[in-house]
Formats: C-alpha cells, structure tokens, sequence
C-alpha cells in the first residue's frame, strides 16, 4: 500500500471522528497541520489532544495550511464546509453522510469534479480484509448466483430516553438518523461485496422516543428495509441504536446457489462460509484472495476498526498523489448513501415501494 509522506492534513472539528481521523492520517505518515474547532478555545485543545501543530479559526485556514482536508463535524455542516475547503483547492475527506440532501450532495460531487479534487468519504468497512475476501468469492462465482441478502447494523448507545447526542437534533443531524448514519454503512457495505446496486426498496422507521432530554425528536431510531437489487437478489435489513447489548454489530450475510458468506465487523478476523454439505470459519492470512495488502501482520495477530480506518485514509492520500486505488469510496459513493437515505425517508412516510435513482 502507499504511504502519504510529503501531505499535510488538516482538520475540522475536533471530537472523537476526528481523534480516529488523525491517528489514521498520522498511521499513513501524513504531517498533521491544523485544526479548526466549534470555538478558537476548542480548536487550541483539539491541537494539543490530537498532537496537530496549530489550532486555526475556520476552514479556510485549514485548508490553506493542508492538502487533505478531514471534515469531521456535525453533519449539517458537511456540505458548506466541504465546498469551501474545495474551493481552496484542496482534497477532501468528508465524514458522511457527505450532506443531508441529495441536492446538496450532488452540488458537493460536481464542484469536487470541476475543481479536480479527491473528495472521499470513510466507508471503512470496506477495508476488513474479511470483507475484501467475501467479495472475491462473490465476484469470482464461487457463491454462485445471489440470492438474497440478510444485513442488520445494531447499536445500543441511544436505549435510554436520558440518552441523547447532537444527531438527535434534526437540524443538525439531519432527517435521518439511524439509517442516514449507520444505515448508510450497511448499505454500502452490500453493494460493495456484492457488486449490484439496490433498484427499490420497502422501508419503515421508528421513533421510540417523541423527547430526549427534553428536546423533540424528529428522526428515526429504528428502521427496516427489504430491498431489491439490479441483479433480482432480495434482502432484509435491519437497523436500530435501540439494541441492548450490541455495540456496533453491523453483519452482511450472502446466500448464492452454492455458497453462502458471512462478515462480521465485531468479529473481523473472521470469515464465515457455509455450504449445503458443511461450513468453515476461515480467519483472516495475508494470503486470502482480495487481501490486497490490507492485513498489516500476520494470521493470528488480531486487526480491527482503526486498522480499516487508517488503511481508507492511506488509499485517500494515494488518490491526492494521482493513484488510484481499488475501492476507494468516494464523493460518489456519498452522493449514493444521501439517495438511498432520501429512499427511505419516502418509502417509509408513503408506505410505498420506493425506485432508488443511478447516481
């Protein structure tokens, strides 16, 4: 894999996406240069937390001071400060949902593009190694035909109603919550290892609590889809942050005519395949089919979520320097998660099956 010598990255926000944003860029060997937080007191602590040499006052200065710019706010402010740090010239990488609209999130992709940029959003599931491998296996037919599809992502940090976060906010989180932030991962996920897009879906949501913390609530803890993809496969999903006891159990299991395959993201090192006659639990070795360089050291010696993180922002880092590297998700893939989020917004509120458009 490549290394980021020579970039500066600089950051927006200063929580904790940007805490696992900034051991990934320093992990690709990136130089970390300056950080801009919700107040100059803010950003001064985030610099000396996060080990960036200066705090800043707004995104112009960071992107003035940086070549990657790591968007790592509340998610109303994705697009407006992605389009400034793109009209600076620099690469972006967006936290998603990459806006709360498609309408913003296409403008977002289109001045990408215009100003020649990489813009590149984390959906770092992608980079497990056991992910990479059940990809290999559907795409080279050792599944056989997809059938259907079983996924849920469950977490439980939102049981309580005392429980709350700024996501709950609709003005700053957006329509959606569960799906647009997790959701959203399930689904890229699917599409990714499968290699199809979804073409329609049937969807309905659930807000269990009308009020947290004495705050309206307007989007949704809860949603389940069933989905239909290009290639005629059906799937059930499962998305909830009201699961006691699941922290961040996202699943995706694939049933072809031969061959079944299941990933775990709690369990990474660890690849399920079943079949009529048995099943086998393969763990992770450098030398799986897909690995592609993903595995840092040997079979036996346990990677997990920042592994996958840090090995998505060295790929990002490779794009800025002209690479291209194999499934890099980008502006694109964003535009394509605030679509499918649109989808279910719809589907659920007309109780209709819902066409999900080409991005």
């Amino acid at each position: 894999m490549s290394t980021a010598a020579g970039i500066r990255a600089g950051f927006v926000g200063g929580g904790f996406m940007a805490t696992v944003h900034s051991r990934a860029a320093r992990a690709a060997g990136a130089r970390l240069t300056a950080v801009a937080g919700s107040s100059p007191e803010r950003a001064g602590v985030a610099a000396e937390e996060l080990g960036i040499e200066r705090a800043v006052v707004d995104v112009a200065a960071v992107a003035a001071a940086s070549d990657v710019v790591h968007i790592c706010t509340p998610n109303s402010r994705h697009a407006e400060q992605a389009l400034e740090a793109i009209a600076a010239g620099a690469h972006v990488v967006c936290e998603k949902p990459l806006a709360t609209t498609v309408e913003d999130a296409r403008t977002v992709v289109d001045a990408a593009a215009a100003a020649g940029v990489v813009g590149a959003v984390p959906f770092v599931y992608r980079y497990h190694p056991a992910v990479r491998h059940a990809r290999e296996l559907v795409a080279t037919g050792e599944l056989g035909d997809v059938l259907t599809i079983d996924g849920a992502y469950l977490q439980d940090w939102l049981l309580a109603q005392s429980d709350t976060n700024w996501r709950a906010d609709a003005a700053a989180g957006g329509a959606s919550r569960a799906f647009a932030d997790i959701g959203s991962h399930l689904c890229d996920l699917l599409e990714f290892v499968v290699g199809d897009r979804i073409r329609s879906l049937a969807a309905r949501t659930r807000t269990v609590y009308a009020e947290r913390d004495g705050a309206r609530v307007a989007n949704e803890d809860i949603a389940a889809l069933v989905v239909e993809l290009d290639g005629g496969a059906l799937a059930t999903l499962l998305i909830s942050q009201l699961a006691p006891g699941r922290k961040n159990a996202l699943t995706l299991e694939v049933h072809g005519t031969r061959q079944s395959v299941r990933v775990a993201q709690e369990r990474p090192e660890e690849l399920w395949i079943g079949a009529q006659e048995g099943s086998r639990l393969v763990l992770r070795d450098p030398e799986t089919p897909g690995d592609r360089g993903l595995s840092l050291v040997p079979a036996g010696h346990p990677m997990g979520y920042q592994d996958a993180f840090n090995a998505f922002v060295t790929d990002a880092y490779a794009a800025a320097k002209g690479e291209h590297p194999d499934g890099l998700p980008t502006f694109a893939d964003g535009l394509r998660a605030a679509q499918l989020t649109e989808a279910v917004l719809e589907s659920a509120r007309t109780s209709r099956w819902v066409d999900v458009p080409g991005a």
